[in-house]
């Protein structure tokens, strides 16, 4: 006998499927909203899926997997291109780690560039966020990515002007982490979050533009306008795929670049030798690739979600002050083999620092050595979905490998 699927169906007239791994777990009807408004586009393949930490966002949610067949939405792969996660494992124990972990923070702080300095006219110094003097790792990277870069430019010279050699290798803000943790054996493993920075911004802000005066330009009615479209067959659209490939790069190896100088830094703090990578795992999950399902070559965007083929490794992070996983795909034909990207959020940040306090914050990441004041409110564990229940959500999706505790967590 056939046990029952693990997810609801939503069925709405003129539009396609949507499949919700979402049971125990909340879902606004704004993003259902959303969904529908996506399903309803003709080139959607098959249905579309949602993971449960699903939440609202530009045109199409957070925590979707959306299969096209001859068009591609840029707007449902953002402006963080390739945004995603990296982890490794050290051989490393929780009695390894200084008596002061503010000590090891710091360090970590002093080798990564994180967070954006205010963008006002009184402002005139460099970006902090930015390197002002980059060391080889991100020469190294940034030879892999050069010609590339200048083929782009080539035919979009706006690109030229932005942020990118001095952004390898650098955190960025909002919820972009560098992370100490602990696993159930009490080994260590560094994790991070980013993705390809302000070019990556650039060429999808850039990219959505396009899409949406090709909208007009053909007199093309959307249910929401970030749904514009870019259609097999044009320029824009193969423009589209070289940029956003090569930002997809950038992004994966940001984060290789931040990983090196992060383990850099935990060597001046921690004199016992170590290695790393023991295991290790990189995952975009804001990005769009080519792949076969159900017998047809698709374009599948994952916004805000993870591949998870059969014994694929991804992460699947929590909140400051929640678990983290690292799990295995169980390669689920009906989610496009995906799983979560985190917990998704359940409030704004407006909302998370209208409700919360420092107070707040201060008691929900106890023991973690952390950021503990205002500008980090919106990062509350409290503003996120139960990861428990996200976990138990997708058990079809994936299976857990690792469990992680973060000990150290830097925000931008």
């Amino acid at each position: 006998m056939t046990p029952d699927p693990t997810y609801d169906v939503i069925n709405n007239e003129g539009a396609r499927p949507i499949k919700l791994w979402t049971s125990g777990v909340p879902v606004e009807q704004s993003a259902k909203q959303q969904l529908s408004n996506t399903a309803r586009l003709p080139f959607i393949y098959k249905h579309v899926a949602v993971m449960p930490d699903v939440h609202l966002g530009k045109g199409s949610t957070i925590g979707s997997v959306i299969p096209t067949l001859g068009a591609v939405i840029p707007a449902a792969v953002g402006v963080d291109i390739g945004c995603g996660m990296m982890a490794a494992k050290t051989t490393l124990t929780a009695n390894d780690l200084p008596d002061s972990l503010a000590r090891l923070r710091s360090a970590i702080e002093q080798a990564i560039p994180h967070g954006m300095s205010p963008r006002t006219r009184s402002f005139k110094g460099p970006d902090k966020g930015s390197w002002s003097k980059a060391p080889s790792a991100v020469d190294a990277g940034w030879l892999q990515l050069k010609d590339e870069f200048d083929e782009i430019c080539r035919k979009r010279p706006t690109l030229k002007n932005t942020n990118n050699y001095k952004h390898l290798g650098t955190l960025g803000s909002g919820n972009h982490f560098v992370e100490v943790c602990l696993d159930e054996q009490g080994f260590v493993w560094l994790m991070l979050h980013s993705g390809s920075r302000g070019v990556g911004n650039a060429i999808g802000t850039q990219f959505i533009e396009l899409a949406k005066q090709d909208m007009r330009k053909h007199h093309i009615n959307l249910p929401d306008q970030d749904l514009a479209y870019l259609s097999e067959g044009t320029q824009h659209f193969d423009d589209y795929l070289e940029a956003v490939g090569w930002a997809q790069k950038f992004a994966r190896i940001n984060r290789e670049v931040m990983m090196q100088n992060l383990i850099a830094a935990m060597r001046t703090v921690i004199a016992k030798p170590f290695d790393t990578h023991i295991e290790a795992v990189n995952c975009h999950h804001n990005y769009v690739q080519r792949e076969r399902h159900f017998g047809r070559d698709v374009l599948v965007t994952r916004k805000g979600a993870v591949s998870a083929r059969a014994g694929e490794l991804g992460i699947i992070p929590g909140s400051m002050g929640a678990k983290s996983f690292i799990v295995r795909g169980k390669g689920n034909p009906e989610s496009f083999n995906s799983c979560s990207h985190g917990a998704g959020r359940i409030m704004s940040r407006t909302e998370a620092r209208r409700r919360f306090t420092v107070e707040d914050q201060v008691g929900a990441t106890k023991g973690v050595e952390c950021r503990k004041d205002a500008a980090v409110i919106d990062e509350i564990p409290m503003a996120y979905k139960d990861i428990d229940a996200v976990m138990h959500a997708q058990r079809e999706l994936v299976e857990v490998v690792h469990t992680l505790k973060q000990v150290v967590c830097v925000k931008g």
